[in-house]
């Protein structure tokens, strides 16, 4: 028995999404047992954009039952029924957290006739509702309304159960212990089964084969899969969308992180919430001016010269010039932070011996900068990570120059590494961030 079912809310996701019409048929696989449809209150406000989806406003639901007046209801119709519809998660869904305030338990076995279609109607371009059903000449009144939509899907069903191997595959789907009750309805399970079990990243992607979604994990098919369990509102929604799953081997984890922050950074996916945002790096840098004065100052990084350290916010980097400017006697108006005054003397207490009043000789004070500059800037060494290999003939390798990560690559182990520059030429170079400074430190 089956009840094939559609609701309209006010929103998209899960939890906060509230039921303004629900639509119920009970089937028996051959003819409609009972039907019932109703308006629903949602007692909260109905967005205008769903209104214009829906027709459904504020005055239609004004003196409709609200959901717990019904619950009953839809408990009693539902009973030992199997819960059908098209995208099935988000139908079940959000009657489930409408039940859930009501401090009800609601569990039914579920088919989702989207998977379905795939399976046993593939090669259509697309399997949204309406437009499955126009391929199909399935008659769907009443768009976006429950009784419209459910009736269609009702007539979806019918014929899937006709389909060749119709009831095997139903029966199949029906399996709570198979896989493929938690896919997400527009991903063929083909994708899923050829992920491996090894380090790398992943991308899910939408019908246009945008890139939603870019996620790390030490194993890639069980990291997927983990996505497809979780109920969350984030994650349902998320699940709605994707279409495709592609993904890069790393061979280790500390390698698929780095790749995982250039790729976000690159790709920028709608639903990755981390790691997005491209914050701007500062630099305290030098200069000499038409008088042979070695100056300090800072910058964004990207228009610094010859930048001497790099920070993460401007204030790191005047904190650390101001302790510079005292602990090296440095005048604090060539160190830029008194940039518009003219001498430093009648305005603070410095350290400073009078460069700014011509009393300290500009070699000697130039000696003092570069001083500090040697004392301040990161050493210039090459730190090698050697990290396992994406298969067993080759390596993985993390370059951090001067204390500032250059990049990573891959390099088959029996090449002959003799110089930097031989090891340069397998490195894919990258941009060093807050978010890869970070996952270096970590690891470091």
């Amino acid at each position: 028995m089956y009840t094939i079912i559609d609701i309209e809310t006010t929103g998209n996701g899960l939890k906060g999404n509230r039921i303004t019409e629900i639509s119920i048929f009970k089937f028996d696989g051959l003819r409609i047992l009972e039907e019932f449809t109703s308006l629903v209150n949602p007692e909260c406000e109905i967005p205008y954009f769903i209104t214009g989806l829906t027709g459904i406003d504020a005055e239609m639901v004004a003196k409709a039952p609200t959901f717990g007046s019904i619950a009953q209801r839809i408990l009693d119709i539902t009973e030992d029924c199997v819960f059908v519809a098209h995208s099935v998660n988000f139908d079940f869904g959000v009657i489930r957290e409408e039940f859930k305030r009501l401090q009800i338990n609601f569990h039914r076995k579920k088919l989702c006739t989207v998977r379905l279609s795939r399976k046993l109607l593939p090669g259509f371009k697309s399997y949204s509702l309406g437009k499955l059903c126009n391929s199909l000449e399935i008659p769907l009144r009443d768009r976006h309304r429950a009784r419209g939509d459910a009736h269609a899907t009702l007539l979806l069903f019918q014929r899937l159960l006709k389909a060749k191997n119709g009831k095997a595959i139903i029966d199949q789907h029906l399996n709570q212990r198979s896989r493929e009750a938690t896919l997400p309805p527009l991903l063929p399970k083909e994708q899923v089964n050829g992920l491996p079990s090894k380090p790398g990243i992943y991308y899910f992607k939408n019908t246009k084969g945008e890139i939603i979604y870019i996620g790390k994990a030490i194993d890639l098919k069980k990291r997927v899969l983990g996505h497809f369990y979780d109920k969350s509102d984030h994650e349902t929604t998320l699940c709605r969308e994707i279409a495709a799953v592609d993904y890069e081997l790393s061979g280790s984890e500390l390698i698929a992180l780095l790749m995982e922050s250039d790729a976000i950074k690159k790709h920028y996916p709608k639903f990755n919430r981390a790691q997005k945002k491209t914050i701007t790096q500062f630099a305290i840098f030098t200069y000499e001016d038409r008088k042979g004065v070695m100056h300090l100052a800072i910058s964004p990084l990207k228009t610094a010269p010859n930048p001497v350290r790099i920070f993460n916010t401007v204030s790191m980097a005047r904190n650390a010039l101001e302790l510079i400017c005292n602990s090296y006697s440095l005048c604090p108006k060539y160190c830029g932070l008194m940039p518009k005054a003219n001498t430093c003397q009648p305005f603070v207490a410095t350290k400073c011996e009078g460069i700014c009043t011509n009393k300290e000789a500009i070699e000697r004070y130039n000696t003092k900068v570069e001083r500090a500059i040697l004392a301040t800037a990161p050493k210039k060494e090459l730190q090698i990570i050697e990290k396992e290999g994406r298969h067993s003939k080759e390596r993985g390798v993390v370059l951090i120059r001067n204390g500032t990560y250059y990049g990573f690559g891959f390099i088959a182990k029996d090449q002959q590494i003799t110089c930097q520059e031989d090891l340069e030429l397998f490195i894919q170079q990258k941009n060093n961030t807050v978010d890869t400074e970070r996952i270096l430190r970590g690891y470091l």
